[in-house]
């Protein structure tokens, strides 16, 4: 990335992580993502080599620190990528602000709001045992996804898992998107007929909880004068 050649802190920051998807990349590496195809998962869209050419520029930077494991490597957040995690939100607050506007399909791929889903567990509120939720998206491209959530870690598959599905969750990916940006409560969805869950009761009543839906949902409800 070219540098600005200004003496001025917001120039020396816009050089760091102000080009296209360098921002989406810090927001994986904050909401957990650490190793490649994690990161390269939640971004639909981004080449393989561009993705390894913005973590390569956020090394050199002393943003993101690349550690070997005994098997392959996964990126780090330095203390100075850390704090970008502020940035990174006063943003997607600031957007909601000012820029708010309702999901529109093309903009909602199932694949990967599942996989955000799967990012923002609650673990203390999992299930002891392994559970398999299966999402069953309807509309133009029905879909059928798995989430297999276990308390140590947790994965999105979009072949069947080998293991039975414990809950079958039927929905269009915008109806869930709005329910993960805090447009509408799940409970609202669930009344409307919107999303429907078939499985055991007592699972299917505790589905909502294990889930701290989006970090920008607080922010989404007041823009839109809901409470909170």
């Amino acid at each position: 990335m070219k540098e600005y050649a200004q003496y001025c802190p917001v120039a020396l920051a816009s050089s760091v992580f102000a080009e296209r998807w360098t921002p989406l990349i810090i927001r994986e590496l904050v909401i957990g993502g650490r190793r490649f195809n994690e990161i390269d998962r939640g971004l639909p869209g981004i080449s393989r080599s561009l993705l390894k050419q913005r973590l390569d520029h956020l090394e050199r930077k002393g943003v993101v620190e690349r550690v070997e494991l005994p098997q392959g490597h996964e990126y780090q957040l330095t203390p100075a990528g850390r704090d970008l995690e502020g940035v990174i939100m006063a943003v997607g607050e600031w957007a909601v602000r000012w820029m708010f506007s309702e999901p529109e399909p093309r903009e909602v791929d199932p694949v990967t709001l599942t996989w955000w889903m799967s990012r923002r567990l609650v673990v203390e509120t999992l299930p002891e045992r392994r559970t398999v939720i299966q999402f069953d998206y309807t509309g133009a491209d029905p879909t059928r996804i798995w989430m297999v959530i276990e308390r140590r870690e947790s994965s999105v598959c979009t072949d069947p898992p080998g293991f039975d599905s414990d809950l079958v969750v039927s929905t269009d990916p915008v109806t869930l998107m709005r329910v993960f940006s805090g447009i509408i409560r799940y409970p609202q969805a669930l009344g409307e007929g919107t999303i429907t869950v078939n499985g055991p009761p007592g699972l299917a009543r505790a589905l909502p909880q294990w889930f701290a839906w989006s970090p920008f949902a607080p922010a989404v409800r007041e823009r839109l004068g809901l409470d909170a």
